[in-house]
């Protein structure tokens, strides 16, 4: 490509400062450097994750450094790549993971998890396996939320965290695979490994909990129990599977306590898709207390969750759920091709379509609940 080795100056959304909206900028994205890949991305979801970091860093959240591209669920197109890199090539579509898969460590190694190791430190710290970010802007270096730094038009991430996809996908919904609803689905049918006819119970009916709703309806589960405030996601959730929809400001008592009563002692299977400490507890306690699995999918560093031994003792189960337990370079392909198959849904996630100009207001929308998933398309 005519750009193979150069700079590449595009428009990307960048956050200044915490707590403060973004701004659409002109930016330098370098050439990728070994063992990286620059993409031009195509479309990216703003997830619940993003605004997070952004807005609600000052209520407990790691602090993160500032200049930052916010962004991380997306696809695209690889421009070119660096030297090594030999697993994908310039005209590929793919989608960048915030979840690396290098298949050499111990972890990638093992069938018991899909966490890799691989630059984990640098990728927290907003920079590429060098320590430096690829992106500048207004002549200072834009450090890379999880690496990647998707809500920019072209960005530079590790191979590692790259999953070739099938060439006739749909960019602007396969995208959404790169996080919340393979994450939401994952939890259900990786982690939870819920059973045929049993019944579950999803808190939170954002793109992760309706994502978890249809990974419980694709194993069979015979009741499907949607908890969420926003009376609005009554009628969306039965789209995905819901059987019954619950809002806790109908009731006086504890949500756990009405699920308890309405399932004759508690729900086989539990998912917090919130990332709220106070929401977990409830979901832990909504479980049966000889055998309920809680899994915890919501992201949050605030609070500890605290919960009874006893109730662990006699055999309600609690796990967590990274990413939906795929391990994201070779799984991620086979859900874009289950989406093209009609085995999952993607197109009923997205309820607007903006461009990168917009992407405050999808924060907006979001925290409104008037969206499930905002796509932006470049």
């Amino acid at each position: 490509m005519a750009t193979e080795n150069k700079v590449i100056r595009c428009k990307a959304a960048v956050a200044w400062e915490p707590g403060k909206p973004v701004s659409v900028e002109e930016v330098e994205v370098a050439p990728p450097k070994e063992h990286e890949v620059r993409i031009k991305i195509a479309a990216t979801g703003v997830c619940h994750t993003d605004w997070t970091y952004l807005y609600d860093c000052e209520k407990g959240v790691k602090t993160l450094l500032f200049p930052l591209i916010l962004g991380h669920e997306a696809a695209g197109v690889v421009e070119s790549v660096g030297p090594g890199v030999t697993a994908v090539q310039p005209g590929d579509k793919v989608i960048p993971v915030v979840l690396p898969q290098c298949g050499e460590c111990e972890f990638c190694l093992s069938s018991k998890t899909n966490i890799c190791t691989k630059n984990w430190e640098t990728l927290q710290q907003g920079v590429l396996a060098d320590g430096t970010s690829r992106i500048t802007c207004r002549g200072q270096q834009v450090y890379q939320f999880a690496s990647l730094s998707t809500f920019s038009e072209y960005t530079v991430v590790p191979e590692y965290n790259v999953a070739k996809i099938h060439q006739d996908a749909p960019l602007d919904r396969v995208c959404l695979l790169g996080c919340g609803v393979a994450t939401g689905y994952g939890a259900a049918l990786n982690t939870g490994k819920v059973e045929r006819g049993s019944v579950c119970a999803v808190f939170g009916l954002g793109a992760v909990g309706l994502a978890a709703v249809m990974g419980c309806k694709a194993a069979g589960a015979s009741r499907i129990i949607g908890v969420d405030i926003n009376a609005e996601k009554r009628e969306i959730a039965k789209k995905f599977g819901v059987s019954e929809f619950v809002n806790p400001n109908d009731h006086s008592k504890p949500i756990q306590e009405v699920l308890v009563e309405m399932t004759s002692g508690g729900v086989d299977y539990s998912f917090e898709c919130v990332g709220n400490v106070a929401l977990m507890r409830a979901a832990f306690e909504s479980c049966n207390g000889a055998w309920g699995t809680c899994v915890i999918v919501g992201w949050t560093e605030k609070n500890l969750l605290s919960v009874s031994p006893k109730d662990l003792v006699l055999g309600r189960q609690l796990k967590g759920s990274f990413l939906g337990g795929w391990k994201s370079v070779c799984s991620l392909p086979k859900l874009v091709e289950d989406y093209m198959n009609g085995r999952i849904l993607l197109d009923e996630f997205v309820t607007h379509t903006l461009s990168l100009e917009e992407i405050n207001h999808a924060f907006e929308l979001m925290i409104s609940g008037k969206s499930i998933r905002s796509v932006i398309k470049m």
